[in-house]
């Protein structure tokens, strides 16, 4: 009796704190926007120029605000009664406690649009407020008079606002779609609700300690991380959850008691998943060597999330099924002695394929992947103007082409030039013969150190392109006279976009290492690692390659970030990673008995359909990000979702199997595993 009371009490324990920890951070995730911060210059390191100069204007009025443009427009042409409501707009803004410039009206005739330049407070849901106020003061405006409010400012606010109430509507779809693959996979009603429970706490798990280390300013949080960890969360919550229980069904199968049969699954299943986790999480950390806070602290958001996830699978998740015991799988309950058809199924065919031609299946799986990577150099993934950041129609955007037809596209967020008063006037002429450039001002009044700014308004938009190579052209003429430094709000976008390239060089190559030698280590051999990371590089090649097709010819996207190919390099070799281990170690265990040939073939065979179903619940996880109409997050949504069906399907299931057979047992170089067959 007392034995049976020990073998509940524990699990049960462990099952109300998890409820615990549900009711703390359950009603936090409606909080995390809270935190978020979503403007460039947030994420900038102290030393990219932006930055320098942001830190020398410090003390001048506004130099810390964040530029709104307000622009308004009559295509017939401003009247008197315009005139006299955009002033009445004005007057409302400035009741905000806002600081408004003049009026400027275009210099055409009939003039047809006026603009002011607003400064706004920096930081996410006040700046999203106060956008959302003076546009409810457009309201009264004359029939047939538009306003918009565009720049900095409107573009970071409407960013903001894709990610506004996200939180429940992105659970919403990727629990619906998780639930319905679990339900095929399983066949049981309780399983799926008990698999959605465990990830749906792991992610209550995180998000309270991502609130708390973002409230304390400790890591940097935005929407696209915010949006990421959820996703994150549930998919490697759910793949954990399935490896479990696919070994329990398995463990259910020879041992009488539940109770046996969770400690055996555990026992075997335990180590290849938090080798998995650890692997993923020892990836996610190397974007603490990224340049740019953003990518930083993307990093710990999401390696916080691996490490809820692993949690709550290995505890949560066994406390319910040691208190369910058989009655988890009904109406299909494992029983002693039960057939595993795992050994005589589709997997087992697969298998039986592999034995026979491994040499003509690698090579074919080899060349459709080679396939996909001839489309690589299509990919343009060198930046993209902020306005395109958006996949459905915001009124900054409009916005800004609205002020780009009557202004200098650069109107309200001119660059700013920082150098030794004596210097000034030859800075100003330099810039104002700089290609790009519609007009530099004189030097206004000293900063610190004696030195002055000059004001340069861009001919094009601030968050496009030409922008930036405007900027970059100011810096190339100036940089030799006065110390001049080039900051203002496209000189952040242009520092975050050499930062993203710089990290791709960077964080790469030290990922690759860092997972070489976690997988030596787990497989305890040098070759077996190599071609591992060889087939998941090979499979990451050929996704951006396909990535390429469908973003330039299918949805027609404008391009991408410099970050996205980091991103899905991290996410996809580090969850391809995770896939192989689950599968070469079960081909170790399995090779230690029947010699590698046959243990690679029996490892496929067994780990098949869990790890496949693994696959799909995450590739259909990182889909559901899609539902936020950002250009970033719908491009990480395709290439990891399209990367990791690839991985899982072809890879894992017949590339690497392939190549292991036909290697044989020197797959283990230096180290030695099995009977002695080949």
């Amino acid at each position: 009796m007392t034995a049976n009371r020990t073998r509940w009490i524990f699990p049960a324990l462990l099952v109300v704190l998890w409820l615990a920890i549900g009711g703390i951070g359950g009603p936090l995730q409606g909080k995390l926007s809270t935190v978020q911060r979503n403007d460039n210059a947030a994420f900038l390191p102290e030393s990219a120029e932006s930055t320098k100069v942001a830190e020398l204007r410090k003390g001048e009025a506004g130099a810390t605000a964040l530029p709104a443009v307000l622009v308004f427009e009559r295509s017939e042409g401003l009247t008197g009664a315009d005139l006299a409501a955009i002033d009445t707009v004005l007057g409302e803004v400035k009741g905000l406690g806002l600081q408004a410039a003049p009026v400027e009206r275009a210099k055409e005739q009939p003039v047809r649009a006026a603009q002011a330049v607003v400064q706004l407070p920096t930081g996410g849901e006040k700046l999203r407020a106060l956008v959302a106020d003076i546009r409810a003061t457009f309201d009264a405006l004359p029939a047939g008079l538009s306003a918009h409010v565009t720049g900095p400012g409107g573009l970071i606010a409407d960013f903001t606002a894709a990610f506004g109430g996200i939180d429940g509507l992105l659970l919403g779809v990727t629990a619906a779609v998780v639930a319905l693959i679990l339900v095929v996979v399983y066949r049981s009603p309780i399983l799926p609700l008990v698999v959605l429970l465990t990830a749906g706490l792991a992610l209550c798990f995180a998000v309270a300690i991502v609130y708390w280390l973002a409230r304390a300013d400790i890591l940097t949080l935005n929407g696209q991380s915010q949006g990421i960890l959820f996703i994150l969360v549930f998919g490697a919550a759910t793949d954990y959850a399935l490896l479990l229980i696919a070994r329990l069904r398995e463990e259910l199968r020879r041992h009488e008691t539940g109770a046996a049969a969770i400690r055996a699954a555990l026992k075997a299943a335990a180590g290849p998943i938090a080798a998995s986790a650890g692997t993923v999480v020892a990836g996610l950390l190397c974007l603490l060597l990224s340049d740019l806070r953003s990518n930083s602290s993307l990093g710990p958001v999401a390696a916080i999330g691996i490490v809820a996830s692993l949690a709550a699978a290995l505890t949560f998740l066994p406390a319910v099924l040691a208190l369910l015991g058989r009655a988890a799988f009904w109406p299909f309950r494992p029983k002693l002695g039960d057939t595993d058809h795992k050994t005589t199924g589709v997997w087992a065919r697969v298998a039986g394929l592999v034995g026979r031609r491994p040499r003509l299946t690698w090579v074919v799986s080899t060349a459709v992947l080679l396939v996909g990577v001839a489309f690589l150099p299509q990919l343009k993934a060198d930046g993209v103007a902020q306005s395109d950041l958006f996949l459905t129609d915001v009124d900054a955007v409009t916005g800004q082409h609205v002020l780009a037809e009557h202004f200098p596209g650069g109107t309200g967020s001119p660059a700013v030039l920082v150098t030794a008063a004596g210097a000034a006037d030859e800075v100003r002429r330099l810039a104002q013969d700089t290609e790009g450039v519609a007009v530099a001002a004189p030097a206004r009044a000293p900063l610190a150190d004696g030195r002055v700014e000059v004001i340069a308004v861009l001919k094009d938009a601030a968050d496009s392109p030409q922008a930036l190579d405007t900027v970059q052209r100011l810096r190339d003429r100036t940089h030799g006279v006065g110390g001049t430094l080039v900051g203002g709000p496209t000189a952040s976008q242009l520092d975050v976009r050499t930062s993203s390239l710089h990290d791709r060089k960077v964080i790469i190559p030290v990922v690759l290492l860092v997972i070489f030698l976690i997988l030596a280590l787990l497989l305890r051999a040098l070759l077996a690692p190599l071609l591992l990371i060889a087939t998941v590089v090979l499979s990451f090649a050929a996704t951006l390659g396909v990535g390429a097709l469908v973003f330039n010819h299918l949805l027609d996207f404008p391009g991408a970030d410099p970050s996205v190919p980091l991103f899905a390099f991290v996410f996809l070799v580090a969850l391809g990673i995770d896939y192989n281990i689950f599968l070469m170690t079960r081909v170790r265990e399995e090779a230690a008995h029947l010699g590698t040939r046959d243990g690679t073939l029996r490892g496929l065979s067994v780990t098949g359909g869990v790890i496949t179903s693994a696959g799909v619940v995450l590739a259909a996880t990182f889909a559901a990000l899609s539902v936020i109409p950002i250009l970033f997050l719908a491009q990480i949504a395709f290439l990891v979702a399209f990367g990791v069906l690839l991985d899982t399907l072809l890879v894992r299931s017949l590339l690497v199997p392939a190549l292991t057979v036909d290697i044989g047992r020197r797959i283990w170089w230096p180290g030695e595993v099995g009977p002695g067959t080949r």
